[in-house]
């Protein structure tokens, strides 16, 4: 399986809007930071999707908590 950069937009959004930024700084979540080092290594590459099995941990149970509310 595996996870397109549409979708890890929508994911990364569905935690901006539950862990939005904090301080003066706009901090990002640690949710939405670990996303984002993903999302910018797929904009780096040039690659459209990820095998789901190459996410961190943190990052599969983070695409995973979407995917269930998702349904």
């Amino acid at each position: 399986m595996d996870i397109t950069l549409p979708e890890l937009e929508q994911v990364i959004n569905y935690w901006r809007a539950l862990r939005p930024s904090t301080g003066e700084e706009r901090a990002l979540s640690p949710e939405v930071n670990a996303l984002a080092d993903v999302y910018a290594m797929m904009i780096f590459t040039k690659a459209h999707s990820l095998p789901y099995a190459s996410l961190e941990p943190a990052a599969r149970q983070l695409v995973d908590a979407w995917r269930t509310q998702k349904k």
